[in-house]
């Protein structure tokens, strides 16, 4: 199969083209590498899925039609995993109408483009903050009580609106995924794991917004990459997962045990709540389970261990924001 993946440089598409490739497949990488965080961190990824096997690469954002046609069209992917977006609940709260642009209008030329080549295969990465302040714990696909409280989370609801209408009006078979907390090598800089444990082994204070009790599903890498392949091949007309790990982890274990592995006690810089920011994530997963036969396997211990034996290897990336 023929895949494009965009945002093929970045943390969960890097992994992800690198499985595409183990398996046989075609991929075509379609990333701006903005400076967002530093590209240089997006190409050093790109060299380790180039190692893995050749790729077809196009430097370009989703906010330039022409130029998503034009690869579209030279490449042909018979499906597209489209994973390039805005990143961020707190950046979004400064940047909306960036955010809007990227994430909502990217997501339509992206979808057009399908239309007009014929791409039968659409899925798209949402994510847990769609959910907001949850009526119901643990967060079901079938909630149609969503209320996102954050710009970021609000075009992600949307994108997946559009993956309906356009399922529904042009048979483009959609999925939509709803990722819980991804971690693991080579994750954004900006994210807690990355950032924490950066600190910490610098011997630098680590800001803790709220009581510490805030609760996190947090995914490793490798769960989250078999539930997207796992949804490359569902035959659906639209249909929404969510990728989540089902066991939220507190804010104060999460420190505690990147303290254990990197041997550093933590110093703690306690702050107010942040806007944007929700109590708790913890996914309902019986419906991948049963549909996808997603089974994450990675316990948070285990995940931890790997991505700081990561970190050691690669310091040299950690202050590269």
């Amino acid at each position: 199969m023929r895949v494009l993946v965009t945002g093929g440089a970045g943390f969960i598409g890097s992994h992800v083209s690198e499985a595409l490739l183990r398996q046989g497949h075609e991929v075509g990488i379609l990333d701006e590498l903005n400076d967002y965080y530093s590209p240089s961190q997006k190409r050093s990824n790109l060299e380790c899925v180039r190692r893995v096997g050749p790729f077809d690469f196009h430097h370009g954002s989703l906010c330039e039609p022409d130029g998503v046609r034009k690869f579209m069209g030279r490449f042909r992917p018979e499906a597209v995993v489209h994973l390039a977006a805005r990143a961020g609940v707190r950046p979004s709260l400064l940047q909306p109408l960036l955010y809007e642009q990227v994430n909502v209008q990217g997501t339509i030329t992206l979808l057009e483009a399908c239309r007009e080549f014929d791409i039968s295969r659409f899925v798209f990465a949402s994510s847990s903050s769609v959910y907001g302040i949850a009526n119901q714990v643990p967060f079901r696909e079938n909630d149609s009580r969503l209320h996102p409280i954050s710009p970021y989370a609000a075009t992600k609801l949307a994108g997946e609106h559009f993956c309906h209408v356009y399922a529904h009006l042009y048979g483009i078979s959609a999925v939509c995924l709803r990722f819980f907390t991804v971690y693991g090598p080579r994750q954004r800089p900006d994210l807690a794991i990355r950032k924490f444990t950066a600190m910490i082994d610098a011997g630098e204070s680590i800001p803790v917004y709220g009581d510490g009790s805030s609760g996190r599903d947090y995914t490793f890498i490798d769960d989250t990459v078999q539930g997207i392949l796992a949804s490359l091949t569902f035959p659906c007309e639209f249909e929404v997962f969510n990728l989540g790990n089902s066991r939220p982890v507190p804010l104060s274990t999460l420190i505690a045990t990147i303290e254990q592995e990197l041997g550093r006690r933590a110093r703690l810089s306690h702050l107010p709540e942040q806007p944007g920011d929700v109590p708790i994530t913890f996914a309902d997963i019986s419906k991948a389970r049963l549909l996808l036969g997603y089974d994450p396997k990675t316990p948070f211990a285990e995940g931890i261990h790997k991505f700081v034996s990561w970190h050691h290897q690669h310091k040299e990336l950690a202050v590269e924001v």
